[in-house]
Parts: structure tokens; C-alpha cells; sequence
């Protein structure tokens, strides 16, 4: 008998935040989240879905107030969280968006990926993310996703076009 979890993906992303209003709003307003799901206790937890989801919630956001605790990179908690885009060229509107919003921290490649990384009001660090098609892995097929620095123009002149497995599969459920 097979005793594992079938796990199929991450569902969504649960975060603590200082303001519920401000998270909301960055989230909707930078990487175009709807708030389709009401509010829940007293208006402290709201429930964000990806622009492409057909997930109930893909972010779930809960209020604990301005005297949040330390967000250092040593302190205990979340490292980050990656969202997959279709395309890569997707990666070309996150950087220039997350850049005009001034929440741009970096892009990379991880041989099996590449990302652009930015951050929320409360310091979260995010990754967008778009996986090459499997075929074209490679080495990477068992190899840790380094952090390699990345030319995104280069990358998308390299990779236009290609598909994603994630269009490939259509929405998940």
C-alpha cells in the first residue's frame, strides 16, 4: 500500500502583515490580486486570488499590527514565496512594475527557472517565476537552483515564444 501524501502543489500562501489594508492593496494594486472572498474576523484576514487562478484564494493575509516583530533575514520564519507566470516575457512587466513601484530586488537564474524578485510593505520577499519547458532542463534536472545572475533581455531574446508547462497544463483546480 502507498502511504504517501499526494500532494499536487502548493494551494496558497498565508501571511502575517502589520496592516491588512496596506498588504491588500500592494498585492492588488502591483501584481493584480482580486479580493473576491470577504473579510473574516472583524475585517483583519482577507483572502487575495492571482489574476489567472482558479483557486478559491491563492493569498490569505492576516493582520497583527504595527508592533510586529523583527523581519531580518536571521530571524525564524518565511524565506520567500514564488507565484509562476505563463510567459517569460511576464518576467519583463514584473521588473518594470515592481521597479516603478520601488519594490525590486533582484532577478536570477536557477537553471530551471527564472525569477524576478521583489517585496511587500511588511519586508515578504516574493519571486515570480517561469520554469523552462522540462525538455530543456538539462543538468538542473537534479541540480539545486543556484542563484545565478541573469540578463532578462537576454533570456526572453533566448527563450521567446517557448512554452510554458504551466499554459501547457491550463488552469489547476
Amino acid at each position: 500500500m502507498d502511504t504517501n501524501i499526494r500532494v499536487r502543489g502548493v494551494n496558497h500562501v498565508a501571511l502575517r502583515v502589520r496592516d491588512v489594508e496596506t498588504s491588500a492593496d500592494f498585492y492588488k494594486r502591483v501584481l493584480g490580486f482580486t479580493e473576491d472572498v470577504g473579510r473574516f474576523g472583524g475585517g483583519v484576514m482577507a483572502f487575495l486570488r492571482a489574476p489567472l487562478s482558479t483557486n478559491h484564494h491563492d493569498l490569505a493575509l492576516l493582520q497583527i499590527g504595527p508592533e510586529a516583530g523583527d523581519v531580518s533575514p536571521r530571524s525564524v520564519g518565511m524565506f520567500h514565496f514564488a507565484l509562476e507566470v505563463d510567459a517569460i516575457e511576464d518576467l519583463v512587466t514584473a521588473h518594470d512594475r515592481l521597479t516603478a513601484e520601488g519594490c525590486f530586488d533582484s532577478e536570477a537564474d536557477h537553471g530551471a527557472t527564472k525569477a524576478v524578485y521583489g517585496h511587500d510593505p511588511d519586508g515578504n520577499t516574493f519571486e515570480l517565476t517561469w520554469i523552462l519547458p522540462r525538455a530543456e532542463w538539462g543538468e538542473w534536472e537534479t541540480i539545486a537552483p543556484i542563484k545565478r545572475p541573469m540578463n532578462l533581455q537576454e533570456e526572453v531574446s533566448r527563450w521567446h515564444g517557448a512554452p510554458s508547462p504551466l499554459a501547457a497544463a491550463g488552469p489547476s483546480t
